[in-house]
């Protein structure tokens, strides 16, 4: 299922330009090459490095299908509550997906602090077999490495308030095309966090992996169970940057392999009947 009114390809007349003429842009981790279609599309990833065998080979990977009646209500979970507070970021075109880097947060999930949050055009996972316009995802880490990430779907429909903040950055990334240098921090200044915490009194939760290269596994995901909205211009605006085939940078959905999805679900209904 392809998503319905949730999901529908943004083409170059609503928003997105061409690609640069002359150049084919693959993103580079550890040296080596990978992309999003071809001989080093997803399929692929594992047998590009050493680094990147888990792609092929985990058995806890993602992205994933959320089946909304097959999750399990857990209520030893608790409020996904994130205490971000106002901080100073910038905006980096990485090739394959553009990011807002944090110089500092306060912690939030626990002891884990938000270090960057990017985007994938359309999303990765899926609720029930549909697909959504945008999923946002926010990287958390811990002193000694582990990694949380919440996720937030979007469908077309009314702006999000969030990307205003970023709506200059966004476009000077875009003007320079293919003469910016990859990579290269765009600041932005302190951006205001509020609505990005919102949304925490029902998720989902399940073990996987990063959804890119290395393909590292043991990252714990939140999902909201809330989607979003962005207006058509606003997802074109944070593809634009991108090169080619990393305007489509969502990787296949990967097998659950008996994985559990937990749910939260803090309404006095769901604890009721739970």
């Amino acid at each position: 299922m392809s998503g319905g009114e949730g999901y529908q390809e943004l083409t170059e007349d609503e928003g997105i330009d061409g690609d640069c003429p002359e150049k084919c842009f693959l993103c580079c981790l550890d040296s080596v090459r990978f992309g999003y279609s071809g001989s080093t599309g997803p399929n692929y990833w594992g047998s590009l490095s050493p680094n990147f065998t888990l792609c092929s080979k985990g058995i806890n990977q993602s992205p994933i299908d959320i089946v909304k009646d097959e999750a399990i209500y857990n209520p030893q979970l608790e409020p996904l509550e994130r205490d971000y507070t106002a901080t100073n970021a910038t905006t980096v075109d990485n090739v394959f997906n553009i990011v807002l880097r944090y110089n500092d947060t306060a912690e939030t999930v626990k002891k884990y602090k938000l270090k960057q949050l990017h985007w994938h055009s359309p999303s990765e996972h899926t609720i029930n077999g549909e697909r959504f316009a945008m999923e946002l995802h926010m990287v958390h880490f811990t002193e000694d490495g582990n990694i949380t990430v919440v996720a937030i779907l979007y469908r077309y429909g009314k702006p999000d308030p969030f990307l205003f903040q970023i709506k200059e950055q966004l476009a000077e990334l875009h003007a320079k095309g293919c003469k910016a240098e990859k990579g290269d921090a765009l600041p932005v200044g302190v951006v205001d966090m509020t609505e990005l915490k919102q949304g925490g009194d029902r998720y989902y939760r399940y073990v996987g992996s990063l959804s890119a290269p290395p393909c590292t596994e043991n990252v714990i995901w939140n999902f909201l169970a809330e989607v979003r909205e962005m207006s058509k211009e606003q997802a074109a605006d944070l593809m634009a940057p991108l090169e080619g085939s990393y305007r489509h940078n969502s990787r296949p959905l990967q097998p659950l392999n008996g994985r559990m999805v937990q749910l939260y679900d803090k309404s006095p209904k769901i604890r009721k009947v739970m």
